[in-house]
């Protein structure tokens, strides 16, 4: 019974396993598509916060053809290792480095990129003022880097957590995008803040030296300063991805989405590769070598608390 409530209780996770995604955000970066055809003339793709890989999975997919050896150029990046994807040159750095943008940059033979894309998120605490912190630094991170690797006309997306006091993140973005726009796809749960920003035709002011020791949101601003008004406040306009005729993330489907088909389990595409929690069963499993009992109370094991820790992770 496990495994079917697990299955149940998302369609676009059942999707993911089914069509081989590495993760279920693979959809919203192709409900994004749909409606502002972001891939449209593009050659050179930058990922940020990568991991596991299913946006690039999405670009690798949409963009580069194997067979035809095209000259599309897809880089993702990150700070933990991802299984390798055709057409993908993954590198393991930090994006609020100066050398990170440079070997990026080197990547395309010196050129930049046309799109940059970023769904990285903080672990979240549940605490949503926390969380929107935190996410506008991500992303304030990611525009940073951004600056560095973009062509003039390119375009940015990349996650946001809407809120109270994300207005002052949408007058920084105006800075350099003139055409800036909130979007939900039908694939992100409507009880989730999370929401992403497509930055459009990127025109840097003429005076702005890319710079990474400048964060772009200085620690020491005055609170008051958020609260923006006249022409100073910044509404960018919201739209939600997708009709009526897709799946709903909320709404709970059968099993058998077609009519008269089976329904098979399938695994999750990829594992983790080097994730959070190995050290602490690497530990637990070392702890029970000088035990002489190996179970805990209920009479579960370690080992068996491990894997169970595994499987979670896979099907987050």
């Amino acid at each position: 019974m496990g495994r079917s409530s697990k299955d149940k209780r998302d369609v676009y996770y059942r999707l993911a396993k089914e069509e081989g995604w590495r993760a279920r955000s693979a959809f919203k970066l192709l409900q994004i598509n749909n409606d502002f055809d972001i891939f449209k003339g593009v050659k050179k793709v930058v990922d940020l916060c990568a991991a596991p890989g299913s946006w690039s999975q999405v670009l690798s997919r949409k963009l580069y053809d194997q067979e035809k050896k095209s000259d599309t150029k897809i880089v993702a990046v990150d700070l933990q290792a991802m299984a390798p994807i055709p057409g993908v040159i993954q590198l393991q750095g930090d994006i609020t480095k100066k050398s990170t943008a440079d070997e990026i940059v080197s990547y395309f033979e010196g050129e930049h990129a046309d799109l940059v894309v970023c769904d990285g998120a903080p672990d979240v605490t549940g605490l949503h003022d926390i969380d929107e912190y935190i996410q506008a630094q991500l992303l304030l991170a990611a525009l940073n880097i951004t600056t560095h690797i973009l062509k003039p006309s390119g375009s940015f997306v990349a996650k946001i957590f809407r809120g109270k006091d994300v207005t002052l993140l949408y007058s920084q973005l105006k800075i350099f995008f003139p055409m800036v726009t909130i979007f939900k796809p039908r694939s992100s749960r409507n009880s989730s803040i999370e929401a992403f920003v497509v930055c459009e035709n990127y025109s840097p002011p003429t005076d702005y030296v890319p710079n990474m020791s400048n964060p772009l949101l200085d620690h020491h601003y005055n609170v008051d300063f958020n609260n923006l008004e006249g022409s100073n406040r910044i509404c960018v306009p919201f739209m939600a991805c997708g009709d009526l005729s897709g799946f709903d993330s909320d709404k709970t489907y059968p099993l058998e989405l077609g009519t008269g088909q089976g329904y098979t389990y399938c695994q999750p595409t990829q594992s983790p590769i080097n994730p959070p929690y190995k050290e602490a069963c690497y530990l637990k499993r070392n702890d029970l070598l000088s035990k002489p009992s190996n179970t805990q109370k209920g009479g579960q094991s370690e080992d068996s608390t491990c894997k169970e820790i595994e499987k979670l992770s896979l099907d987050q």
